[in-house]
């Protein structure tokens, strides 16, 4: 993972990066979460650790797995797929956690897979639908549909993602890092 991450330009052992923000605009880590490709701004991505137990915090919802140790921080974790409402699924060798930081936030998520680091032009990047969209599901996560060779990939806001619905419980778990 360590070599995974200084290829990717995230942060090495210390927190620091390889690379600067202007080599970063437009670039994107896709993931596999259920049948499909999610990609959140690299620029929010501070590293990739294998997936590693996880200490349960009583009382918040199920997508918030707990928190873990990294380091001598303590940062909360979230399942992507139970975020999205789509069904728990076993954890394998594939399985990691992308530290990510939001607001001065560092919280983790599981995800099934790491795909790729692509770099997707602002005008590959549209407007996700509207039509049939509810405010249910991972969609109302989504900020744009990014155009990549013959496929799209849905775009992330990692705010939403992390704060929208139930922001008491993100923020007990946060909270509890300080």
């Amino acid at each position: 993972m360590d070599e995974t991450n200084r290829l990717l330009g995230l942060q090495d052992e210390t927190g620091k990066g390889s690379e600067n923000s202007d080599t970063q605009k437009g670039k994107y880590m896709i993931f596999k979460s259920g049948p499909e490709y999610f990609g959140l701004e690299i620029q929010y991505v501070q590293q990739i650790i294998q997936y590693q137990e996880v200490t349960k915090v009583p009382e918040t919802e199920d997508y918030i797995k707990g928190l873990i140790n990294l380091r001598g921080r303590i940062i909360p974790v979230v399942d992507v797929r139970l975020r999205f409402h789509q069904g728990a699924c076993e954890y394998n060798d594939k399985t990691c956690i992308l530290v990510i930081n939001v607001k001065s936030t560092t919280v983790g998520l599981v995800v099934e897979q790491i795909a790729e680091v692509v770099e997707i032009p602002e005008e590959n990047i549209l407007p996700p639908p509207t039509i049939g969209r509810g405010d249910k599901g991972h969609n109302k996560y989504v900020y744009g549909i990014g155009k990549v060779g013959n496929s799209v990939k849905l775009l992330l806001d990692p705010e939403k993602l992390l704060y929208d619905d139930e922001p008491a419980d993100m923020e007990q778990a946060v909270l509890s890092e300080e």
